[in-house]
């Protein structure tokens, strides 16, 4: 699989690089390297006391979100392999320790609530560079760069986002996407979510970035 760039002109359709906050981000990238683990899978917490008590999390959610509730968590650990993809209402701000690799697709490109993965593209995350994902960018977790290394990325969400889920009667299709707060997901029939009883909707490979990298 071809690995684009997020410096590529294709990127834009995606997400932006977001220029700026030099201090903030070294805050952010020396708590995630000192504060949270790099297991052996892929882990994920949505909010991260050593993250979300920053100075630059305060900074953020001020300027990049304009000022609404944010949560700052993580990421991290090994994976190559796309599983899922999901989306929020919502924008998405990564930030790795090192590069990293995300699995991106558009939401306009599903069809029926199924979406075949060959419609997936893989953009590299440099080390150090904060990136917005759209709230129309499907994407999921991240794939490490190297194939000995593992990686810690910042999660930044509305507050709320990925925790516990809401209570209401399911009234569409869409609906039955929903695993949690602000979180709609499709699953590939091979993923865990899916044995978990996840929206099956993508269809083709399970895409594998072991031999690219």
């Amino acid at each position: 699989m071809e690995i684009l760039k997020v410096t590529d002109a294709e990127f834009t359709n995606y997400g932006r690089i977001i220029e700026g906050y030099e201090l903030e981000k070294q805050q952010i990238m020396d708590a995630l390297a000192t504060c949270t683990p790099i297991p052996d899978g892929t882990d994920y917490v949505a909010k991260e006391d050593a993250l979300q008590n920053l100075p630059a999390a305060n900074t953020i959610s001020n300027s990049l979100f304009g000022g609404s509730p944010m949560q700052f968590g993580w990421c991290n650990g090994h994976n190559t392999k796309l599983n899922c993809l999901e989306y929020h209402r919502s924008s998405e701000i990564n930030l790795g320790t090192s590069d990293f690799i995300l699995l991106l697709a558009k939401r306009e490109e599903i069809n029926d609530y199924k979406i075949d993965s060959s419609k997936v593209k893989a953009f590299l995350v440099p080390k150090g560079v904060m990136i917005e994902i759209y709230a129309t960018t499907l994407h999921y977790a991240p794939c490490q760069a190297n194939k000995d290394t593992g990686f810690q990325v910042l999660v930044g969400l509305p507050l709320g986002t990925n925790v516990g889920f809401p209570d209401f009667t399911p009234g569409n299709i869409e609906d039955k996407l929903l695993t949690a707060t602000n979180k709609w997901l499709l699953a590939h029939e091979t993923s865990t979510e899916a044995k978990n009883g996840a929206w099956i909707g993508i269809t083709g490979n399970n895409i594998d970035i072991i031999e690219a990298i």
